[in-house]
Parts: structure tokens; C-alpha cells; sequence
């Protein structure tokens, strides 16, 4: 069943490209238009936490512009995964806007990750500190630069942990793991570091990498787990708290030009307020969704043994990347923030 949706899915992915770039189907049209539609992408149902986000966005564009805007969007992956997100945005044609991991915009921004990077936050109030912040700044104007894809707003909330087959709930079993981790190649060093054997596939393809014995688990928060139904191949997660999520509002920087100028303050002022709504929300809901899977027997949740240990192993990875990427400052002031 899980194969066969996702080649549904790929198939509508494929026809919605057919019909945007094929017959010339654009969102918007010139500066002056006051009719403007706006194409959304989401990858969950109406009770994810990124759909609400992106709700609120619309709602708040559409209280702060007094023109037309209607906004289409399709929810449930049915324009594909976040990958494809990536690649409609940059080119212009089928999504205006979305939510996506910074991860799966490192080919065009090589800098962007460190906005995921496992153990960079303290805990909820340092990560909220950061992202109403401008310490991105410079992150934000390597993915425009690069990729024409502008940044408008910062949600997220989500704490990351361990999900996998069988328990790990310590370094020892912990040891040569086999997961799977996000493409950014700091994701795979962060977890090579605590001894794991982490490898980078898509997403679409977790649940039967699991359920073959190819990979044994992977990491998430819950509202991904609970959602997409990991639980029945993964049911054991591990504390580990290694990720706050930061996931940013982003929108086609071809869509974004095309605007009114009102209606880009409008859209840059929804995309901020926008954010601040979605990260209280996926921060309150992370934990209330983590206890219905336990009260409903689907998950079985422990502590990792240790996890100070954890936070000292990873400091070499995540300075060397840094200087890897030339953002040592930029990780300096986000961890004396």
C-alpha cells in the first residue's frame, strides 16, 4: 500500500509539472495584477502543524492586502516531497510557497544545514531566541543568492529523537546502527560521531527500508511518526533530544518579485508572524502527540543513557563544519545567544 501510494503521488507530482511548465500555468502576472493566486504545498493532512502554519500565513496575507489573493493548497503530498518542493520553487512552476527542512536545500546553499544541525539549541527558549532573531541573516542570503528561494518566516518546534525497530538506549547499542538521516552531510558526520552508521535516503522510502532490514531506524519528531504511521515498522523512541526543528516559511523568489509591493510586505509580514504561530503550536503539540501514541500502545519511549556524553562527542563536528562552511561566527553567536 505504501509503494502504491507513493506512485500515485509521484505520478500527480509528475502531472502538475506537465501542466505548470507545459501550458504556461503561472500563479501570478505582472506587478500591477490585484488578481493574485498563490500555489501551496504540504506533505501532511489539515492536522499537521505545517498545514495550520500555512493556513495562518493565508489568513494573515489576506487581513494585511487589500487586493485579491486567493491561495491553492494541496495537501497530503500530492505535489511529492519536499525534495521536489525544492526544484519547483527554484524553477517557479507549481509551488509559490511551502515548509521545508533547511536540509533539503544544501546542494544550493552549502551554509543552510547549520540551521538543522543535531545539538546546536540548549533547549526551546535558546531556539526561540535565535529564530526571532537576524542570526540567519546570512544563511537567508546564500539560499536567495543561490537558489531564488527566499526565506519569509521560521516555524518549526518538532524535538528529534531515535526511532528504530528495537531499542537503543545507549552508546553500546547505539554502535554501528544502522539509520537514516537527512542528505545534508552534517546530519551523517553528527551521528558518525556517536558511532552510528547512518546513511542518506529519501524519505518516501523509510517505512519499506525499515520494514526490509535495509535500515533498522531513522530520527523524527513526533508529529512526522504519528502521521505517516512509523510507528507500525519503528515503534521504540529514544529520548536523544537531539534536534530542535527549524523549519522555514519559503517561497518562490521568481513568485516573490512578481508581486505587488504591497503585497510583498504583506507576505513578508505574514510569513513572520505566521512563524511565530506555528513554532508555539509544534512546540505544544510535540509532546501532546508523543503521549497519544504511548497512551494508544504504539510507541514505547525511553531515556538514553548518557546523553551528556553525547553533547561532548558532537562539539569537534559541529566546529569543524562550521569552519567548513565559514560560519565559526555564526555558530559562536548562536550558542552565546
Amino acid at each position: 500500500m505504501f509503494v502504491e501510494n507513493t506512485m500515485k503521488k509521484a505520478t500527480r507530482v509528475t502531472m502538475a509539472l506537465a501542466i505548470a511548465t507545459g501550458l504556461g500555468v503561472t500563479s501570478i502576472g505582472t506587478a500591477d495584477a490585484q488578481d493574485v493566486t498563490l500555489r501551496g504545498a504540504s506533505m501532511f493532512d489539515e492536522e499537521h502543524a505545517f498545514t495550520k502554519t500555512m493556513r495562518k500565513f493565508a489568513e494573515l496575507v489576506e487581513a494585511n492586502y487589500d487586493g485579491d489573493v486567493e491561495f491553492d493548497l494541496r495537501l497530503n503530498g500530492e505535489l511529492g516531497v519536499e525534495k521536489d518542493y525544492v526544484n519547483f520553487l527554484q524553477q517557479g512552476v507549481a509551488i509559490d510557497y511551502t515548509i521545508m527542512a533547511p536540509s533539503n536545500m544544501a546542494k544550493f546553499a552549502p551554509s543552510i544545514p547549520l540551521m538543522d544541525m543535531p545539538f546546536l539549541f540548549r533547549d526551546l527558549d535558546h531556539w526561540n531566541t535565535v529564530l526571532s532573531s537576524d542570526a540567519f541573516g546570512p544563511l537567508e542570503a546564500e539560499l536567495e543568492k543561490n537558489a531564488d528561494i527566499k526565506i519569509i518566516g521560521y516555524t518549526g518546534g518538532g524535538v528529534r529523537n531515535l526511532v528504530s525497530s528495537e531499542p537503543i538506549g545507549n552508546l553500546e547499542q547505539l554502535a554501528g546502527h544502522k539509520m537514516r538521516v537527512m542528505g545534508a552531510p552534517i546530519q551523517a558526520q553528527t551521528f558518525s560521531a556517536l558511532t552510528a552508521a547512518p546513511s542518506a535516503i529519501a524519505y518516501n522510502e523509510v517505512y519499506n527500508a525499515i520494514q526490509s532490514g535495509v535500515i533498522a531506524g531513522f530520527e523524527n519528531e513526533a508529529a512526522s511518526i504519528q502521521n505517516l504511521k512509523f510507528y507500525e515498522v519503528a515503534p521504540h523512541i529514544t529520548l536523544t533530544k537531539h534536534t530542535i526543528t527549524v523549519r522555514p516559511i519559503v517561497m518562490s523568489g521568481k513568485t516573490f518579485r512578481k508581486l505587488p509591493e504591497d503585497l510583498q510586505a504583506a507576505v513578508l509580514k505574514a510569513g513572520a508572524e505566521a512563524g511565530a504561530f506555528g513554532r508555539e503550536l509544534e512546540s505544544r503539540q510535540d509532546g501532546e502527540k508523543l503521549q497519544e501514541m504511548i497512551d494508544a500502545g504504539q510507541i514505547q519511549v525511553q531515556e538514553f543513557e548518557g546523553r551528556e556524553k553525547l553533547l561532548e562527542m558532537v562539539i569537534p563536528v559541529q566546529d569543524a563544519f562550521a569552519a567548513e562552511i565559514d560560519a565559526t561566527d555564526l555558530l559562536t553567536a548562536v550558542r552565546g545567544m
